[in-house]
């Protein structure tokens, strides 16, 4: 009987070390076969997209659209109409106030204008004899004055004659005749120079209305390209030559309406 216990001991002692020694084959195997796996190089088929993923977010790189909003964004605007708009409105205001400072000057032609710059006291209010009467030229030294309102033609007369054009006034019915005298050759060069100043006051107002415009234009340059900065001050430079040569033919011609030539 004991010897019969012994044997089935060795028995199950060897089927047991069998079925380890099986298990222990499988795990292997199982092992090989992923290292094999790996080996093949089917996993790190994704590390390629990893890396790129990685290397994407690490530059924190912009779009394409993102870029164009902000060049949309910071586009500077175009200063240059305003510019010059800006600086013809001042020269042309400074031209039409030398015609009218011309306009005073005394000839020895009678023109309408020449009463323009008088001033009239009507019923303790100044008023230009120009909005209150109608001037006309009867002859090259003649002058009609006709007033809107007849009870007004006192006033008009007594603002001739305290102008500084040397006129003498004779009332005629319902208007007022001006003689208009003719130049002395003092005269005529006292005026003259005149002229030659109101052009020089406001061929300065023209250069003053010129510099404010390129310095606005300076300002600007950092938000322009040089080109647009270049062009910009040439439309300027022939802008003000332009007004300055107006002003200059205006006084020429006074100045030969003056001397009578």
């Amino acid at each position: 009987m004991a010897l019969l216990l012994r044997r089935g001991a060795a028995v199950a002692a060897r089927s047991l070390r069998a079925a380890a020694a099986s298990s222990a084959s499988t795990s292997i195997h199982r092992l090989r076969t992923a290292g094999s796996l790996c080996a093949g190089r089917e996993l790190p088929t994704t590390q390629p997209f990893l890396l790129e993923t990685r290397r994407g977010f690490a530059k924190g790189k912009k779009s394409k659209n993102d870029s164009r909003g902000d060049t949309v964004e910071s586009a500077a605007p175009d200063v240059g109409p305003t510019v010059k708009s800006a600086a013809t409105t001042q020269m042309e205001t400074a031209v039409v106030a030398l015609s009218r400072e011309l306009s005073k000057l005394r000839t020895g032609r009678a023109s309408p204008g020449m009463l323009d710059h008088i001033m009239v006291e009507t019923a303790d209010v100044k008023v230009g004899l120009n909005r209150i009467a109608v001037v006309s030229v009867l002859d090259s030294h003649t002058l009609s004055v006709m007033p809107y309102d007849p009870s007004t033609m006192k006033s008009i007369e007594n603002a001739i004659v305290s102008s500084p054009l040397g006129i003498n006034p004779t009332p005629d019915g319902n208007r007022i005749i001006a003689a208009v005298p003719p130049l002395t050759k003092e005269t005529m060069q006292a005026l003259c120079k005149v002229v030659t100043k109101s052009a020089e006051d406001f061929k300065q107002s023209i250069r003053r209305a010129r510099q404010k415009a390129l310095d606005t234009i300076k300002k600007s340059s950092s938000s322009m390209p040089k080109d647009d900065i270049k062009r910009l001050e040439k439309e300027v430079e022939e802008m003000t030559k332009k007004f300055i040569k107006s002003a200059e033919d205006m006084c020429k011609a006074k100045e030969k309406e003056i001397s009578g030539s």
